[in-house]
């Protein structure tokens, strides 16, 4: 017989501190110079501080469970502990503390502390020497790595990582973060700096800090080599009288995409197509193109000044797709005429102007011919294949004839990515040259840190590409003379391609100088590579391999923490080709196992792709079955001491007048319950900016929820609906209620994530049991359960009175709209209240054969609960709101101090009406419930406050 394996409760099954786990993550959203992010593009990335809290939380027992010594500890007891834990979460999610050592060895201390306790409990398993060894934590494993958050966040806590992902993209990064930093922290820099950089050198040279200076000393010589090659390709501007003559760096030369005029006057001319004649939209600096026609001839002039009526939509027709008007006869050019032309290869392209550097400012320039016939004399020799992706939910420029990557490079731009692509393998004999020199290094491993500095110098030659291709537009800044913050309005530059999730079709594109310092530059790539790279944490021991998650079996006996793909969000595979052709170019001799096909992997990627499965239905059932499988390897091989962490992406559209829920939510938590994972809880953070709930006249989700899965019983039991709808009246009942008040010292779950949260432990319910049958016995589907967990949160409890039970229900149905007096009627007796009682509460309007809810504006400033015989909690709230939005907390504070014992119910009640609000998709009714709950703790202050003032007065009298 098998012994049972004992496994306390972990601190994320029980508690966290949301609020400042998610405070952090939205801060980190805003700190990119020296964030591992920057190392290269990748989608969709978790954010640090939540990674790492979660790990933690995932690993540490939670204090009210059975820790292996002596008695329970008692509630009181068990909070004071699990406050103290809530104290090292707050300090080890700190973007300052991310290699705070004290910080960071305290939260290690706690997981081997927790470790040996569990080993303890399980000392006379049959299975003990394999897996409860008190003196090796358990390794981690990741088998959708993406981006690397998370794997680099385990081995940041004390344990080995595992790095799995089917893209070789991703595996890359994920070499690079967790793998290749940590191997030679500690070594000096071997490169030798440039007479031009000559400067005082550490001493030591912990961490990735050496690594990172020789990427940058290497870096400097692949751009040296680079320029003596084509630097011709990229000449100074010449600068006109009027600027003081000479010569400036050119930033970026703008054009234009041209097509055969449809006009058959004009037939044989190129006209362009432009989006914008805007140059820069700065105060007391705008420029812009101006084109001058001259009979069936055209060209650009820059000017300065107010631009004309028009310009700032450049030759594009008035309303939405790609048509545009002929520059010299104003016929129409359609989006089919302008594809047809793009599919038979005739677009083409017309430089409007050139940007170059001033003295501390941007001048903007006239085309000249010597400068479009310069770019014309490149000759790329290579231009990557291999077909763009023909749809995509954000746009692609497949349509207009854009159809294989070497496509949307032009041909000086390919020139100068092939010959910093190849200049990568001479980099790396130069650099294990170097190192064999040190006296540092043997041969082998010269060679092994030559792979490492080559790997990163190829990321970031890839990472300019996302600049230095013709798709990328410019963006001329804001209208305003002042920016959102409250700066200076931004400097105009050049966009890069991936600012979301598409390739999308660019008309009048920049192409960079890659020679500039400024972004689309060698040196910007540089600038935010490096210090990337010496932010790495380059301890520990990592891991990062290609494999598919529904057949790895690196998870066995391992903690499991992953950000799966979110149903049909984003199309990994084919957005990553366009930096996979030139990793490929550069790195394949490094590593030749990632990069030994002809793009990457997509046949097997778990994404519902409709375009690539045959259909919706179909790419539906491709990804349960596929996600299914993988969850499934997770279950049965994770360790079994620990809970699966598993994250998932909301956008506002899973949201609906039913519940939170859509196809790829659905089919995503069947896809873990079939797996045989039960769910303990569902954590929303909000890792995103837009973390005020009311702002821009919609309501904002949560970005992700963290699902907490053990493996379910493999003897668990089948349950009827009734039994399950009992069970769940229960559980939900005492788990809203703690999400509402929170614990001592924690903010309360937010309104917005709360019906999130509660999937939670409406799930934990559901997913224990093998199955939950309806009365005609077939299984209840994840959607009927998720329709029921969410109605029950809308339904209210038992410590309503009857007149707010009617105020609910006429609320959800009416808003603030009136209603007819016979129904309101037939509602009231229902609830066990009468319209006449409801109306002696003080809260609705009963005139006229109608009836309505009074607004928050229109409740009595004058009110005293003292003197009011008949006081329904629904009264109480509005007056709280009415009180707070007029004269702030302190008010609000009064009137809860005079109703100190309805203090629960009326938080309770804001809870459930910002949740029906949110459903109904009404903002501006939410807006006071939200406010009142993100002030409830200054409100309960003040009423304390008043309180002890009221009692005083009442001693007086």
């Amino acid at each position: 017989m098998t012994t049972r394996i004992k496994s306390p409760k972990k601190l994320i099954e029980v508690a966290l501190p949301l609020d400042d786990i998610n405070t952090a993550a939205a801060r980190e959203k805003s700190i990119r110079f020296g964030h591992p992010s920057t190392l290269h593009v990748w989608w969709a990335r978790r954010p640090l501080a939540a990674a790492r809290a979660v790990l933690f939380a995932q690993l540490v027992n939670d204090p009210g469970g059975n820790r292996g010594y002596g008695p329970g500890m008692t509630k009181a007891q068990a909070q004071t502990e699990r406050e103290r834990l809530f104290g090292i979460i707050r300090r080890l999610v700190l973007w300052e503390n991310s290699t705070n050592e004290t910080v960071l060895r305290e939260a290690r201390d706690e997981i081997v502390k927790s470790w040996k306790e569990t080993c303890e409990l399980n000392r006379n398993h049959e299975r003990a020497s394999e897996l409860f060894d008190p003196a090796r934590l358990p390794a981690f494993h990741d088998p959708f790595a993406g981006g690397g958050a998370i794997p680099l966040e385990a081995q940041r806590l004390g344990l080995e990582s595992f790095a799995t992902d089917l893209n070789p993209v991703a595996v890359l990064i994920n070499k690079a973060m967790i793998e290749l930093a940590p191997q030679f922290s500690g070594r000096a820099p071997v490169g030798p700096l440039l007479a031009a950089e000559q400067r005082d050198l550490a001493e030591e040279w912990p961490g990735a800090l050496a690594l990172a200076e020789d990427v940058g000393r290497y870096g400097a010589w692949v751009r040296a080599q680079a320029f003596l090659r084509i630097g011709h390709l990229y000449p100074k501007a010449t600068l006109p009288p009027e600027m003081g003559g000479g010569e400036a760096q050119v930033i970026a030369w703008l054009w234009a995409r041209t097509v055969k005029s449809p006009n058959p006057a004009f037939a044989h001319v190129d006209v362009p197509l432009a989006s914008s004649f805007i140059l820069a939209h700065k105060a007391d600096k705008e420029f812009f193109v101006s084109p001058v026609v001259e009979g069936d001839t055209y060209r650009f002039e820059v000017k300065s000044g107010t631009p004309p009526p028009g310009a700032e939509y450049g030759t594009k027709a008035p309303g939405r797709g790609a048509n545009f008007v002929c520059i010299l006869s104003n016929t129409p050019i359609s989006g089919d005429y302008i594809k047809a032309e793009g599919h038979a290869g005739r677009i083409g392209a017309r430089l409007m102007a050139v940007v170059a550097e001033g003295n501390r400012t941007r001048l903007y320039l006239s085309p000249t011919p010597e400068a479009e016939a310069i770019a014309q004399q490149a000759e790329p020799g290579w231009r990557p294949s291999g077909d763009i992706p023909p749809r995509l939910s954000g746009g692609t420029c497949v349509p207009y004839g854009l159809k294989e990557w070497g496509d949307i490079f032009t041909p000086r731009q390919l020139a100068t990515l092939n010959t910093l692509s190849d200049l990568v393998a001479e980099a790396r004999e130069k650099i294990k040259a170097d190192a064999m020199a040190s006296g540092q290094f043997s041969d082998n491993d010269a060679g092994t840190y030559a792979d490492a500095v080559a790997t990163f110098l190829g990321l970031a030659i890839s990472r300019l590409a996302d600049r230095n291709n013709s798709l990328c537009s410019w963006d001329a800044g804001p209208v305003s003379t002042k920016s959102t913050t409250g700066g200076s309005a931004r400097t105009a530059s050049l966009r890069n391609l991936f600012a979301r999730q598409a390739i999308p079709m660019v008309w009048d594109f920049g192409e960079a100088n890659p020679f500039s310092d400024s972004g689309g530059g060698f040196n910007s790539a540089f600038a935010w590579v490096e210090p990337a790279v010496r932010a790495l944490y380059a301890k520990g021991v990592g891991h990062a391999q290609m494999a598919d998650a529904q057949t790895q079996s690196v998870s066995e006996n391992k903690v499991v923490s992953t950000d799966p793909p979110y149903y049909d969000n984003i199309f990994y595979a084919d957005l990553s080709d366009f930096f996979y052709v030139w990793l490929r170019r550069s790195l394949r001799p490094i590593h030749p196992t990632l990069f030994n096909t002809i793009s990457s992997p997509k046949a097997e990627e778990l994404v519902a792709t409709a375009h690539r499965h045959g259909g919706k239905d179909q790419a539906e059932a491709f990804f349960l079955q596929g996600m299914t499988e993988a969850m499934r390897r997770l279950a049965e091989n994770a360790h079994p001491a620990f809970p699966a962490t598993i994250y998932y992406a909301f956008k506002q559209s899973d949201t609906t007048d039913i519940g939170t829920g859509n196809t790829g939510w659905e089919t995503f938590l069947e896809a873990v319950l079939q797996a045989g994972f039960s769910i303990g809880g569902t954590w929303p953070m909000r890792t995103e900016l837009s973390n005020r709930m009311i702002g821009r006249g919609s309501n904002a989700l949560a970005s992700s929820i963290v699902l907490v899965c053990r493996k379910r019983d493999a003897q668990a039991a089948t349950i009827s609906r009734r039994d399950f709808l009992r069970e769940l009246k229960e559980e939900m009942s005492e788990a809203v209620e703690l999400m509402i008040g929170g614990a001592e010292g924690v903010s309360p779950v937010a309104p917005v994530d709360l019906a999130q949260a509660v999937i939670g432990p409406g799930m934990a319910v559901f997913s224990k049991y093998s199955a939950v049958l309806e009365a005609d016995g077939s299984r209840m589907s994840v959607h009927s359960a998720l329709t029921l967990i969410n109605r029950m949160l809308l339904e209210g409890g038992d410590e309503f009175d009857a007149d707010t039970h009617f105020c609910l229900a006429w609320f959800e149905e009416m808003g603030w709209a009136p209603g007819d007096f016979g129904k309101a009627d037939v509602l009231a007796r229902a609830k066990g209240t009468a319209v006449d009682g409801v109306r002696e509460g003080g809260v609705i309007e009963a005139s006229g054969g109608k009836v309505r809810l009074l607004k928050t504006s229109e409740y009595p400033a004058d009110w005293e609960p003292r003197t009011d015989t008949r006081i329904p909690v629904w009264e109480a709230l509005h007056q709280m709101i009415r009180a707070l939005q007029s004269e702030g907390e302190s008010s609000a504070g009064f009137v809860l101090s005079r109703l100190p014992e309805r203090a629960e119910p009326i938080r309770s009640l804001g809870y459930r009406l910002y949740t029906l609000c949110e459903r109904k998709g009404w903002a501006e009714e939410a807006r006071g419930y939200n406010e009142l709950i993100t002030s409830w703790l200054g409100i309960e202050a003040a009423s304390h406050e008043a309180g002890r003032v009221g009692s005083q007065v009442q001693l007086d009298i």
